[in-house]
């Protein structure tokens, strides 16, 4: 099947449709298409809500494990396939995290800030990137929820509202919320 131009970085949603239908045919290309359109989504995400790059590994083969033993029941009815991917990740890690009882912070790895061979650079990078984690560790539970989907999952605001179970005008004014509650608390020196 030869593949339509993307569209917003992704698949077409006709595109996407066909692949979903035949991957709940148990064709193995086509899920294979849909894992790498959406692993590492998935990987960031899990990656940022539970701050452990090995779990997030582990959680995000996890998620499509649990997604092709259940993709024969997946219905299409017009949202993206990744809500649903999402829909998987975020239960996964609402059961990790009432399985730890605690939130672990993000271990900054070389891996997580660009290859340089400035350390400054480096360095000014990894001291950005804990602030962020400081700071948004100090949001509520939903808030650091939809910045993790829209901006480490790169879903758009119907997709967000989709897999928390909200409507869009919820979602653009807990997403406002954290934002405003980050630049507050980032802007503290």
């Amino acid at each position: 099947m030869p593949e339509l131009p993307a569209r917003n970085g992704g698949y077409q949603v006709q595109d996407e449709e066909s692949l979903v239908q035949r991957a709940k045919q148990r064709d193995e290309a086509a899920f294979a298409q849909l894992y790498e359109e959406y692993f590492d989504k998935i990987y960031r995400y899990v990656t940022i809500r539970i701050g452990d790059k090995m779990e997030a590994e582990d959680m995000t083969q996890q998620v499509f494990l649990n997604a092709i033993k259940a993709i024969s029941s997946f219905k299409w009815k017009g949202v993206p396939f990744s809500a649903w991917l999402f829909r998987i990740a975020h239960n996964q890690v609402v059961d990790y995290l009432r399985k730890s009882k605690k939130r672990v912070s993000v271990r900054l790895e070389e891996s997580l800030v660009a290859s340089d061979s400035d350390p400054q650079g480096i360095f000014e990078r990894k001291l950005n990137i804990e602030r962020l984690i400081s700071a948004t560790k100090k949001l509520t539970p939903a808030q650091q929820e939809v910045i993790s989907l829209r901006f480490a999952g790169e879903m758009s605001v119907a997709q967000v509202a989709k897999v928390m179970g909200r409507s869009e005008g919820a979602i653009k004014a807990l997403q406002h919320s954290a934002v405003v509650a980050l630049r507050r608390v980032l802007s503290v020196p």
